[in-house]
């Protein structure tokens, strides 16, 4: 008789023991899993017959993913590369008869146009869905945000007639409530919101080192 011998790599063996399909997430991401979920006006517990309130988060949730802010604007014909301020040279405007549009260049940023009557969240609600139960680290929520795809002169002249814009996968970090405005970072090519050194980006970026 032989005691028997645990491996010393245990976990790495039960790993590899896969054994037909899997419903297991198995896409690694740094956005808790309730930021996903949409918000609905129904009771927990409904009368039989009625729409379960889990079977309609998820329903709305697969029909949301299913939307892109870039199409459904384009179908309305809206370019969204138009929607951000440039500079202008009063001394080159296209006139009328060169038929270019606009011939008046925009010039009002967005938030002038900014209107949260319709939102079904307040921004201190949607920062609070980074927080997953019993964590102390507050983790991105997902979004969309309209930025240069070139960061460097995107930051040095937002303005610049050489930038290009687009809708641009985000972890929405922070909100600042005197400026209105959402602190974002782009996703990196595996959707995932990393610092400079690969680290998860936690708390709106704020260390212990500040």
């Amino acid at each position: 008789v032989t005691t028997f011998k645990m491996p010393e790599e245990f976990g790495s063996v039960l790993d590899k023991q896969v054994i037909g399909p899997t419903t297991e997430n198995l896409i690694k991401l740094d956005f808790p899993v309730q930021s996903f979920k949409p918000k609905v006006q129904i009771a927990f517990q409904v009368l039989p017959g009625q729409c379960p309130r889990k079977i309609e988060v998820e329903r709305r949730r697969r029909l949301y993913l299913t939307f892109d802010i870039a199409q459904l604007l384009a179908s309305k014909g809206i370019d969204s590369d138009q929607l951000m301020p440039r500079h202008h040279n009063p001394d080159n405007m296209p006139t009328i008869e060169e038929k270019k549009d606009p011939v008046f260049p925009i010039y009002l940023p967005l938030k002038i146009f900014d209107n949260d009557g319709y939102d079904c969240r307040t921004p201190e609600e949607w920062i609070s869905l980074g927080m997953e139960p019993g964590s102390h680290d507050r983790k991105p929520v997902p979004g969309k945000a309209l930025l240069p795809t070139d960061d460097v002169l995107g930051h040095e002249d937002p303005k610049s007639q050489k930038l290009i814009y687009k809708w641009i996968d985000v972890g929405v970090l922070d909100y600042d409530k005197e400026t209105e405005l959402y602190l974002v970072h782009k996703t990196d090519k595996n959707g995932l919101v990393r610092d400079e050194e690969g680290r998860p980006i936690l708390n709106g970026g704020i260390t212990p080192q500040g």
